[in-house]
């Protein structure tokens, strides 16, 4: 197995866990400004505002299953890109509490998603005695998007008054685009090709990519094991 194309894919999919950090903990330095710009009430704040994205990580955790099925793991992953990216730039510009909290619930959604097709495609790519370690690196990266929203939302204070908290959420763009681009990059994970669309080419492709020796022995084991 070629072990640095399966760190590299592993790596890009489990960037997902690290906006899924990000995102969790940044809605913290706009807290306060938001409640304070909106004036609403504090069970409306609590309620939509500060937890409207968790509302969306639950029910994008749930039914995050279904499009990793249908579409794929990777095109999963992209579409999970795409709504981070979409939050972040509706939250940062919405002008009312509704706006705000409609995009808060995408980028949740996006989140809750990445919790089931980001581990899903690290282990289906990554070999067994390799794969508990690269899933790991899901989990690293929410920490670390964790630590560098308090960063981040500490730097950002300040920047433009009472807008500070449009910058700390918008910042999130940037980690969401490459995150898409990176995407492009990685392939689709061969166990789905093979279990889901019986696309035994594309399959064995990647397979022979990966440095897998016996192609047709792992095959044969991916269907005994479906």
């Amino acid at each position: 197995m070629n072990r640095y194309l399966l760190f590299r894919w592993s790596l890009v999919a489990s960037l997902s866990g690290f906006i899924f950090g990000f995102d969790t903990v940044v809605i913290s330095g706009a807290n306060m400004p938001i409640k304070l710009l909106w004036h609403t009430t504090p069970f409306f704040h609590g309620f939509f505002i500060m937890s409207m994205a968790l509302w969306g990580t639950l029910v994008g955790s749930i039914f995050g299953r279904y499009p990793a099925d249908h579409f794929g793991r990777k095109n999963t992953l992209l579409w999970i890109g795409i709504l981070f990216a979409v939050s972040a730039i509706g939250s940062a510009l919405a002008n009312n509490p509704f706006i705000f909290s409609f995009f808060r619930f995408i980028g949740g959604i996006g989140i809750g998603a990445s919790t089931v097709a980001a581990p899903i495609y690290i282990s289906e790519i990554a070999t067994s005695e390799k794969r508990g370690k690269l899933v790991a690196l899901y989990q690293f990266n929410i920490v670390f998007g964790i630590l560098i929203a308090y960063l981040s939302n500490y730097f950002l204070f300040g920047f433009d008054g009472l807008n500070d908290w449009r910058w700390m959420l918008g910042i999130m763009i940037f980690p969401s685009l490459i995150f898409i681009l990176f995407i492009f990059g990685i392939p689709e994970s061969p166990r789905w090709l093979i279990t889901k669309k019986n696309d035994f080419i594309k399959a064995k492709a990647i397979l022979l990519k990966m440095g897998t020796v016996d192609v047709n022995s792992e095959n044969d084991t991916i269907i005994k094991r479906n």
